[in-house]
């Protein structure tokens, strides 16, 4: 800027008496009014507008503070700096002193989330990872001097963006550290989310306090499971839904006889064909007339009845490292047994079963532990 500049940019801004600040940004939180060498005339008007705060530093000293208002700056409204200059019969030259507006709105919708996965101890699953996000509001305090003191500094212009960071921090944290001493379950976090948030928000303004910042609001909006787990509460899930695996097995089984009845082996002689076919209907409508009539009450039917279908064995899912496996049968689970993967402690479940069971409270799974043969013994080598 050349010399001209200067002196037009001086002389304009010495003619201003009207200190006041007109936001039209979102996020800015602080704001300092710019003047010539922070010259303030006598007599200047200071207009403060709703949702801010004025104050007045003098020589890097807190002085007089203004709320929501218009103000003539003379040693009548200015107690704290006539004191700090020594004004006993008013002035007429102007005073150099920095005036900082702060902003007192709302400032809403401020995003926070976990950046990488928490371990926690859920009481269901046991070790597990787990990822959250939400939201959050807050104002300053009503003493702005703690903020500017502990945040802004001697910034021009402070926004919401220099502070986000710091306050994401402390919610992780405190998150966290809440989450582990709820014993929520992760499945019952979502009927909890309101009181959890409300919680939480109490425990954070301890450390949003220190700051000068009041948080006004603070939800958690998801709490979300690692991709393996919830693949295997789908599957969970589809169990449930299916209801009877005995049933469902064998109306699969009975889909897959008429499927080999229709095509055996790729195709064959057309003896080979209807025999199979022949086979594979009869077995289908076999078990569509038992689950018609689950009591046992077979329709009447001219020709001799047919045996009952051959029971299926019984299958048990196994917990592995927290990790549904199987469904395994009794052979299966004998050797799992001998190789050291289930013991009388491991979780089991099969149709039936109200929940997860150790295997040892299962009878039919507790005869195995005594039944196991131990391992063969070593070869003995020749001499």
């Amino acid at each position: 800027m050349g010399l001209f500049g200067k002196i037009k940019e001086k002389a304009f801004n010495e003619f201003i008496d009207i200190i006041e600040w007109l936001d039209d940004t979102p996020d800015t939180i602080l704001w300092r009014f710019p003047r010539y060498q922070n010259e303030i005339k006598n007599g200047a008007q200071l207009t403060v507008r709703e949702t801010q705060v004025a104050v007045l530093v003098d020589q890097g000293k807190f002085a007089d503070i203004y709320q929501p208002g218009r103000y003539q700056l003379t040693t009548a409204n200015m107690p704290i700096l006539s004191t700090l200059r020594g004004w006993k019969y008013g002035f007429n030259s102007p005073f150099k002193v920095e005036v900082y507006f702060v902003n007192t709105k709302q400032f809403l919708n401020l995003k926070w989330g976990t950046k990488n996965p928490i371990m926690l101890r859920d009481p269901e699953f046991g070790p597990i990872r787990m990822r959250a996000f939400g939201t959050y509001c807050f104002k300053i305090s009503s003493d702005p001097t703690k903020f500017i003191k502990n945040v802004a500094g001697t910034d021009g212009s402070f926004t919401t963006e220099g502070i986000q960071e710091q306050l994401r921090n402390f919610i992780i944290t405190k998150f966290t550290d809440h989450l582990g001493e709820s014993k929520i379950a992760a499945l019952d976090i979502a009927s909890n989310l309101n009181e959890f948030s409300a919680a939480l928000q109490e425990s954070l303004q301890v450390d949003f306090e220190e700051l000068g910042i009041d948080i006004t609001k603070f939800l958690v909006e998801n709490i979300s499971l690692p991709e393996e787990v919830e693949k295997a509460l789908d599957k969970r899930t589809s169990m449930g839904i299916v209801g009877d695996m005995g049933k469902y097995t064998q109306f699969q089984f009975a889909d897959a006889l008429k499927a080999g009845a229709e095509n055996p082996a790729g195709g064959g002689s057309p003896a080979g064909d209807a025999m199979g076919m022949g086979v594979g209907f009869a077995m289908a409508g076999q078990m569509a007339q038992q689950m018609m009539n689950p009591q046992g009450q077979h329709a009447p039917s001219p020709v001799a009845a047919a045996p009952p279908p051959i029971p299926q064995p019984q299958m048990y899912y196994v917990a592995v490292n927290g990790q549904q496996t199987g469904p395994f049968g009794i052979p299966q689970l004998q050797q799992m047994i001998v190789q050291g993967q289930l013991n009388l402690q491991s979780l089991v479940w099969t149709q039936g079963m109200q929940s997860w069971e150790a295997a040892g409270s299962v009878v039919e799974l507790s005869r195995l532990f005594g039944a196991v043969p131990p391992p063969p013994p070593p070869p003995i080598s020749p001499e």
